[in-house]
């Protein structure tokens, strides 16, 4: 899996307007604790089908692109923070040691049950 890096504000509209699956990971480059977290979703993220889109956003160099992306999805901002998003809603939202590969896969596979 790879991500695709968030740089523009149009691409929060395209990703509230695509279908299916698409994970936001806002990730502060100056923190430790976003570092970690970041280490260890990348290690588990084999779980999530595939087909998911994987977004990342280095929220240092774009900090008005999250404020959009919590606006946007109507979420509080926090760092690190993940947002699952499904048909341009927010079906997950996590933060710090909350953040985890298995459970974005847990909640994937309950809504295609």
């Amino acid at each position: 899996m790879q991500w695709k890096y968030i740089t523009d504000l149009a691409q929060i509209d395209e990703i509230k307007n695509q279908t299916g699956y698409s994970l936001i990971f806002k990730h502060s480059t100056r923190c430790a604790v976003s570092m970690m977290a970041k280490r260890r979703f990348e290690m588990d993220w084999e779980a999530i089908p595939t087909d998911t889109n994987l977004y990342f956003l280095d929220l240092i160099a774009y900090r008005p692109i999250s404020a959009q992306i919590a606006e946007t999805f109507q979420v509080h901002h926090e760092s690190p923070q993940i947002l699952l998003i499904k048909d341009g809603a927010c079906m997950l939202d996590a933060s710090h040691s909350d953040i985890s590969a298995e459970e974005v896969a847990e909640v994937i596979a309950s809504q295609t049950v």
